[in-house]
């Protein structure tokens, strides 16, 4: 017997009859974007204006959307993947035709990585200049969708008006479906220019599909669990996606297994529980233990280079994999693998699986945990522990925090208690900042700490005009270690001196106060204290830390 659900549409008044048959004039397809978008939920909107895209922009001041404008498409995209990372809603990003599209193509490669639901909505040539003929309108490319398809999760080309809405519905679906990720809709710029005597759009359903596990392989990966004498867990990225950390501590407790959280996963299980082996992934003795389980409950996480210890993971005992991405599904190592999301099937768990108690459990993380410190403690890596120790005391609880790929934020990987977005899904330059703009346009009530390198600092610095333009209170530290650190490391460490790496850079003290925004040159002394005062400054500040940083040694080579 099937089930059918239907969507009842309510009858319309008389009113509401009367106002869809004499829509109000001088509306565009612009509109019909701009009117879908706050109809399936949306308040605020990321992006750059350009040419072809002109029609949605000047919609925007028909509506009650909320439009945060960076300097750089890539900036842009980056605060749209935090803005749905940070809130779990579709960030939508209105873009130009050609270059201003391209520009965003690694911020919507890094949303891919991290399953960030960005929305993409992209101008393209008019009509006329479609099919892939050369007519040399500006902005031309022989086939845009090409140049998106392999990086987003769905393309959604629009043709005429009336596609918009079903279009972008279809898009924002897509892009809350788990696992999350950006998505592409593509509208010409005739269509968005048009005059339209179609109806306002009301609210659209765009209801994303739940991806529940199979009953049978939920029933395998119970016994097996409950049946484990030395079971441990990893928490990847998905748990957190799919708000499933208080699912998942309840099942580790009911378990007593041991959990280790990748640096994706960082929040999805407490820094100091008992069970807690925290995020010591880069360390021979976490790896050692997690290849000793029996059974390893894996969950949204693929195993990837970062996740495995570069690779050099090798599990002895059973896998169960728990992954709403099916091509990471068993990708790396054999296991059950339940394609499913996180937060459903960690329920499943929980009501199937048998108690056990394993008094030996929190003993061994304890064991595992000392043995971390003493290595680190035998590097004199005194000034990076107090560095970032300063950061995590000047930083309220609730604040959250963007690092840039930088030496500090390598060590925040393994060594920050807390949750912590990054980008080391794809690994580009230039997150950490714009990064923490977007999530600030979503909660303007609290603090938002950027974490940059002087080299990373260069990619997003025009995005100090974006904060103090909209009052953000983002407080960016830069430390200047006066090129790109961990490549000069890298470098230096292979071939005995390092190429390309060393930096002119400004002052950067003098270049953010040219921009209205107050910084201050700081010390690893005085670090907790500038940077809590620059916390609690309304509106953005920077901080700027000259120091030289070194990384611990690797234990994968």
């Amino acid at each position: 017997m099937t089930h059918e659900h239907h969507h009842e549409t309510p009858p319309f008044t008389a009113e509401q009859t009367a106002a869809a048959l004499a829509p109000p004039a001088g509306r565009s397809g612009g509109d019909l974007v701009v009117e879908t978008l706050h109809g399936l939920g949306a308040t605020t909107v990321f992006g750059l204006p350009g040419q072809h895209a002109l029609g949605m922009f000047d919609a925007l001041r028909r509506s009650g959307l909320t439009y945060i404008g960076l300097r750089v498409e890539n900036n842009a995209g980056f605060a749209a993947d935090a803005y749905g990372r940070v809130t779990g809603e579709v960030a939508p990003l209105l873009l130009s035709t050609g270059p201003g599209a391209l520009t965003s193509l690694a911020a919507l490669q890094e949303a891919a990585a991290a399953s960030a639901p960005v929305l993409a909505v992209s101008s393209q040539v008019p009509t006329a200049g479609l099919g892939g003929g050369r007519h040399g309108f500006l902005h031309e490319l022989r086939d845009q969708q090409a140049s998106f398809r392999d990086i987003v999760k769905s393309v959604h080309p629009v043709r005429t008006a009336s596609q918009i809405p079903s279009a972008i519905a279809a898009a924002w679906e897509s892009a809350l479906t788990a696992p999350h990720g950006p998505v592409w809709v593509e509208i010409p710029q005739d269509v968005l220019l048009a005059e339209t005597s179609l109806p306002v759009v009301t609210a659209m359903d765009a209801t994303p599909r739940e991806l529940l596990p199979r009953p049978e392989l939920t029933a395998v990966a119970a016994h097996a669990l409950s049946h484990a004498s030395r079971p441990a867990i990893i928490a990847g990225g998905g748990v957190v996606r799919a708000d499933a950390s208080g699912k998942l501590r309840a099942l580790a407790e009911k378990l007593d297994a041991p959990v280790v959280t990748t640096f994706g996963g960082k929040g999805a299980f407490p820094w100091d529980h008992r069970l807690s082996l925290r995020s010591w992934l880069e360390d021979r003795h976490t790896t050692d233990f997690l290849e000793d389980a029996d059974v390893l409950l894996v969950v949204g996480s693929g195993l990837g280079e970062l996740s495995s210890n570069y690779h050099t993971f090798r599990p002895r005992g059973r896998v169960i994999q728990i992954e709403a991405d099916l091509g990471k599904l068993e990708s790396n190592h054999p296991a059950l693998g339940i394609h499913a999301d996180a937060r459903n099937a960690l329920s499943a768990l929980l009501e199937s699986v048998s108690a056990r108690q394993d008094p030996a459990a929190a003993e061994s993380v304890r064991t595992v945990l000392e043995k971390v410190r003493a290595r680190i403690a035998a590097q004199d890596l005194t000034l990076e522990q107090r560095v970032l120790a300063s950061v995590r005391e000047a930083l309220p609880a609730t604040s959250p925090s963007f690092w840039d790929m930088t030496i500090l934020a390598y060590w925040a990987w393994s060594a920050w208690p807390g949750p912590m977005h990054s980008g080391q899904g794809a690994g580009g330059l230039g997150y950490g900042f714009p990064a923490a703009l977007g999530a600030a346009a979503a909660d303007r009530t609290k603090p938002v700490l950027a974490v940059s390198g002087d080299g990373g600092a260069m990619y997003s610095i025009a995005e100090l005009a974006t904060a103090r333009q909209y009052g953000l209170p983002v407080t960016w530290l830069i430390v200047d270690d006066g090129g790109y650190g961990i490549l000069r490391e890298y470098m230096t460490d292979a071939f005995g001196e390092a190429t390309g790496t060393e930096l002119a850079r400004p002052d950067f003290v003098a270049l953010a106060e040219s921009f209205g925004v107050p910084a201050v040159r700081t010390t690893p002394e005085s670090l907790r204290e500038d940077l809590s005062k620059a916390l609690a400054a309304p509106g953005p500040s920077v901080v700027v830390l000259p120091a030289l940083l070194r990384m611990f040694a690797p234990t994968h080579l």
